[in-house]
């Protein structure tokens, strides 16, 4: 009887030091940049037009590792439609990540709309862009709590969300409406559903610059034609930036009509974090030695 308590408080005691260690480590861990800067808090309307410049930048996920990306160098236009490819480790995601400063700029800069994102706080930046993530994320809740955490929006602008996101007609038919429950991680929603949601995020929030991260990874063609369809009405007048493997996608069109005049999608090929070709597409496929040729090429686009 001795011995078996004896074993119980060590077991118990070997647990306890176990989560010691871990509080330890994410103590220890390096801090996020401010959440707000007071001294650099930019305007409640910006970013208005959603000009996106990088100039000489380059990041890595931590000091002392090699760099992910070099010498980043580019102008994205306002509402323009940049389409960013490239083969697995080519730097990608990394793009994305930079953008929200979830890794930060080893050299160089990122302005938007003559706002150097570094200067600002975290919260002003990640607040004013929208992205749908391949890994979409669902909180435990309600659904209408999922869209709309702020309470910004009434029921008929969530329905509308819904119906351009194509998912109006199986939310409809649960009991509960936008009432229906979600669960950890949104279990109880397929893969392409939990980004479809996200996607009617976005919609509700109407940033001007919005990123696609394979926003439709998880969803079939036709479900992926019918979301493409969607961002083009309706952020026809914001920047978008897409991710994608599927080529299809990103190079349907060179150039878009918009309520201010046409503007143009181009699309940018990285290889080991550097920017090696970014044109129109059309451009780029009339080059037999382009990589975004090669690549249309291994996918039966040409």
């Amino acid at each position: 009887m001795l011995l078996n308590w004896l074993v119980r408080i060590v077991s118990d005691l070997e647990a306890s030091i176990v989560s010691v260690e871990k509080i330890d480590e994410y103590i220890q861990l390096p801090q996020e940049a401010a959440w707000r800067v007071d001294k650099n808090i930019p305007p409640p309307t910006w970013p208005e037009k959603g000009v996106v410049k990088f100039q000489n930048f380059e990041t890595r996920y931590r000091p002392g590792l090699s760099l992910v990306l070099h010498d980043i160098t580019c102008f994205i236009r306002p509402a323009e439609k940049v389409g960013i490819v490239g083969r697995t480790g080519a730097g990608k995601s990394s793009l994305t990540m930079a953008l929200f400063r979830i890794i930060e700029a080893s050299g160089g800069r990122i302005d938007i709309d003559n706002t150097t994102i570094g200067s600002i706080g975290l919260h002003d930046l990640r607040s004013q862009i929208s992205i749908i993530p391949q890994d979409a994320v669902l909180f435990s809740g309600t659904l209408r709590m999922n869209l709309d955490p702020l309470g910004d929006h009434c029921d008929d602008e969530l329905w509308r969300a819904l119906e351009l996101a194509h998912l109006s007609a199986y939310i409809r038919k649960q009991v509960l409406g936008l009432q229906h429950p979600v669960d950890q991680g949104g279990s109880n929603f397929s893969a392409g559903q939990k980004q479809l949601l996200c996607l009617a995020r976005a919609l509700l929030r109407r940033s001007q610059v919005l990123v696609l991260d394979e926003a439709t990874a998880a969803v079939d063609l036709q479900t992926d034609d019918l979301i493409q369809a969607t961002i083009r009405t309706q952020f026809a007048e914001c920047t978008v930036i897409t991710i994608a493997h599927r080529l299809n996608t990103i190079m349907d069109s060179d150039r878009q009509v918009t309520r201010t005049g046409t503007t143009t999608c181009r699309v940018m090929v990285l290889q080991a974090g550097r920017i090696i070709e970014f044109d129109a597409p059309a451009v780029l496929l009339q080059q037999p030695s382009s990589v975004f040729h090669s690549m249309a090429k291994d996918a039966g686009i040409v």
